[in-house]
């Protein structure tokens, strides 16, 4: 049986200092590169920011970690890869995150046990998230250095599966799960909005209110400015079209396929099919009309691409109000979209936003923020 070997190992002096090893190597830490996290936070005022929005009902004098304290401590846990709460069980006596918390290393005084930041979590109300809502957008806009001439807008509605008895968790015939249907929007690489809603809805709701309130702020931060909205077909309602129409947003949306689409769509796959017949090669044709569903309170400029691959026919339909070449509003703006979906994964994979196992629902929007 292999016994544990306590002595020191001896080396040459070095002049009257003596050196040795072991295997005592202190408090140590393997996430000191979160140190740079923290100078970013610094500059950026977030964590500041963020803890400003939340209200402390607290007794002073019987608290022991502040809302500042647990908040970091958190946000920094899940930038570094520790998403669960029961994480922190060791991370609390972790010298680094101490620093990072803004406390001073003291073995004696931890930082917040699980069980404290659970209560923290679900101590949130709506106030609290409308606040830190509010944040991701000041923080955006502090970020540039002059205005902007245009701003791209994307909306988009992601599945958060979910695995226990959450509430406002529904089953979703889509995804075939149990899921919550988050909508999220950027602006390039930013976030400005991360909204967690149960998955039995319409998946544009509520996406009217948070474009009208994103547009508000923007515009109050940069009076000029073009700003276009960008989404996929689930998105294209005609309330949205009508708000955009009056407020002088642009947008380019797709638009779902349906038995008048195809008719009026027959003549322009006809010659890309007759052009694939001739030379076997791939067929992209743009067209435009102008096209209004029953339910639509006027007609819109609709951009039709008939292609024709080897696979087969691949029609598509896209709305806009925006002027210019069909095919260049669909390859470089309509189609830049996808990169949205990089930015989703980014949420959810790399910063665990799906992470919302929290039994009442604002705990998890409260989650899905702080990710």
């Amino acid at each position: 049986m292999a016994k544990s070997n306590r002595s020191c190992l001896r080396f040459s002096s070095l002049k009257p200092q003596k050196i040795t090893s072991d295997f005592n190597g202190g408090r140590l830490t393997s996430d000191a590169g979160a140190l740079l996290l923290r100078q970013a936070d610094r500059q950026l005022g977030l964590t500041r920011r963020m803890t400003a929005c939340i209200s402390d009902p607290r007794d002073p004098n019987k608290t022991e970690h502040s809302q500042r304290t647990m908040l970091a401590q958190r946000i920094f846990a899940i930038a570094m890869g520790y998403e669960d709460l029961n994480d922190h069980q060791s991370l609390r006596e972790d010298p680094l995150f101490a620093l990072l918390a803004g406390q001073r290393p003291d073995p004696a005084a931890p930082l917040a046990s699980p069980p404290t930041l659970c209560r923290f979590e679900n101590g949130i109300d709506r106030s609290v998230l409308v606040g830190l809502s509010k944040t991701l957008v000041d923080t955006f806009i502090a970020s540039q250095q002059e205005p902007p001439d245009e701003l791209i807008l994307d909306f988009d509605a992601t599945d958060d599966r979910v695995h226990g008895q959450q509430e406002q968790r529904f089953f979703h015939g889509y995804y075939d799960d149990y899921c919550f249907l988050p909508l999220y929007v950027f602006c390039g690489d930013h976030l400005l909005a991360a909204y967690l809603r149960p998955s039995n809805i319409d998946a544009a709701l509520h996406s009217r209110a948070i474009l009208k309130l994103l547009c508000q702020r923007l515009r109050q931060a940069w009076l000029k400015g073009k700003i276009i909205v960008r989404a996929d077909s689930g998105f294209c309602r005609w309330k949205w079209m009508r708000w955009c129409d009056r407020h002088d947003v642009g947008y380019v949306l797709g638009l779902a396929r349906n038995q008048v689409l195809e008719r009026v769509a027959q003549p322009f796959m006809a010659q890309a099919e007759q052009a694939f017949q001739q030379n076997s090669l791939k067929q992209r044709h743009f067209h435009e009309i102008s096209y209004a569903a029953t339910t639509w309170d006027r007609q819109r400029r609709v951009i039709v691409k008939a292609e024709r691959l080897e696979q087969g026919p691949n029609t598509r339909f896209v709305v806009s109000n925006l002027p210019g070449d069909p095919q260049q509003l669909y390859d470089e703006l309509y189609c830049q979209r996808g990169d949205m979906e990089n930015r989703i994964k980014e949420q959810q994979l790399g910063l665990f936003a799906d992470r919302t196992s929290c039994q009442h629902f604002l705990a998890n929007q409260f989650r899905l923020l702080i990710s």
